[in-house]
């Protein structure tokens, strides 16, 4: 098993997708081809858009989904049956999938993914999908905030302590493809590749019989790679006096002192009163890190107020999606055996757009985003997208869209797996950072922006309007 493959157990999902697998295996339907769409209907921070992440750890999964001989034993006893059981015994998801590329900027009403395969797979496999999909693009929507915020100064994932369980691995792979710089997880670090970067915690320097001992201990353990933590007991008191002294002993020794952290108390009024005292003991090299409670509001206010600040550690309030605890993404069928589908309820906004379709991204000469269009597949030309659209999902409202001189249309979804085998994968997470950023700055400002951004131009196509009014009942 290779670096990336992540075995999950198959009975990772909720009851109701396996009973329902079962009715459709004891009513034969459970072959019929079926394809569905993972989307969701709202961005999530009071913002307009969403970094998508999670998709090869989800390829990883699917290729080796399987019902080992414990699950199969267990499903018996809770009364599934046994020809059913006998059929997960040999079961392999066969599925296809369209997706937007990993780190894709994606919006409101989007089907950013599309599953097609046997009903029974595209149904088995729904939790899992959405567990992995609606997490990681939630943290790395969170992160990339975060990063638009701090611009070129460092961001170090500090939240393995207080994130959700095992969820942590996750959340910092989705925070590197967000825009982080490292992370103090270990195990993430590994499993993807991540920088991995630490300090040290108050017990150490609470293990000497002094401050300046612990500081000097420490820097001749790791001298060149010393972050110091100066608020134990007196940030400017002794804290710092005594990082600089053992700052100007490594110098003496042929090396530097990274940096100081600050943990507690006000960063702002800390930081200009540590990095005067640095600057006059012509320690300009050194960094200042601030840790405690962080997110892109408290950072921002920081950074207007010109707070000397190199390094940020973002933990509980990055690894939790704070305030939003979730993505709500949702996966519904659109298409059943050849025949659009669509999910029709009395609540307008939970409605689901019905057969296949691709996103087409539009871009100005400039190269920034226009619009997209989400297109009903069809023989169609592109001026059939102008004739007529409307927004299906967010607030502008478009009265037929128009092309500029020099704009051009894109599909931004493509093939990643053909019957349960995934195409060439980008596993390489700094690659998929690299992406993320780019796309992120092909937005317009005034949509990227934390504070009230406008809303992205999401547009339906003629045929795909048509259909949904035949649809209706």
């Amino acid at each position: 098993m290779s670096l990336h493959e992540i075995p999950t157990p198959a009975t990772y999902t909720d009851l109701y997708q396996l009973t329902m697998s079962q009715g459709y295996f004891r009513t034969g339907m459970y072959g019929k081809r079926a394809s569905f769409d993972f989307f969701f209907r709202k961005a999530p921070f009071s913002g307009q858009f969403v970094i998508f992440a999670g998709l090869d750890d989800l390829l990883s999964v699917l290729e080796h989904y399987r019902f080992n001989d414990d699950e199969i034993a267990w499903l018996r006893e809770k009364g599934f049956e046994d020809a059913f059981c006998d059929k997960l015994a040999g079961f392999r998801f066969d599925g296809s999938i369209r997706s937007v590329r990993e780190g894709e900027v994606v919006f409101p009403g989007e089907p950013v993914l599309t599953v097609t395969g046997s009903l029974i797979s595209c149904q088995l496999v729904e939790t899992l999908l959405l567990n992995i999909l609606n997490f990681q693009s939630l943290i790395a929507t969170k992160a990339r905030r975060l990063r638009l915020v701090a611009g070129e100064r460092k961001l170090v994932d500090f939240g393995l302590r207080r994130a959700q369980g095992a969820g942590s691995v996750a959340a910092s792979r989705a925070a590197a493809i967000g825009g982080f710089d490292a992370t103090s997880n270990v195990l993430a670090g590994k499993r993807y590749g991540i920088p991995v970067s630490g300090t040290m915690a108050h017990s150490w320097i609470q293990c000497f019989g002094d401050e300046l001992e612990a500081f000097r201990t420490y820097a001749r353990l790791y001298p060149d790679s010393s972050i110091l933590l100066v608020d134990t007991y007196d940030t400017i008191g002794s804290g710092l006096p005594n990082a600089i002294t053992v700052a100007r002993e490594l110098e003496q020794q042929g090396h530097r002192l990274v940096g100081i952290r600050l943990d507690s108390g006000n960063p702002l009024t800390l930081s200009r009163k540590a990095r005067a005292m640095l600057d006059d003991a012509d320690l300009d090299y050194v960094a200042i890190a601030v840790s405690d409670q962080l997110d892109e509001e408290r950072i921002a206010g920081l950074l207007e107020k010109n707070a000397p600040i190199d390094v940020f550690g973002v933990g509980t309030r990055l690894v939790t999606g704070y305030p939003d605890a979730a993505l709500g993404g949702v996966y519904k069928m659109c298409d059943l055996d050849g025949q659009p589908s669509m999910k029709q309820t009395d609540e307008e906004s939970k409605r689901s757009l019905p057969g296949l379709k691709e996103i087409y991204r539009e871009s100005g000469e400039n190269g920034l985003f226009v619009r997209d269009v989400i297109r009903l597949n069809s023989d169609a030309g592109v001026s059939s997208w102008l004739d007529a659209a409307t927004t299906g999902f967010g607030d502008a409202a478009a009265e037929g869209a128009k092309t500029g001189k020099g704009t051009s249309y894109t599909c931004i979804r493509e093939v990643v797996m053909e019957n349960g085998k995934a195409g060439k994968r980008i596993a390489d997470v700094a690659g998929i950072a690299r992406f993320s950023a780019s796309r992120v700055a092909s937005l317009p400002g005034s949509v990227r922006r934390l504070a009230q951004p406008d809303a992205y131009e999401v547009l339906l196509d003629k045929p795909l309007i048509s259909l949904m009014e035949q649809l209706k009942p």
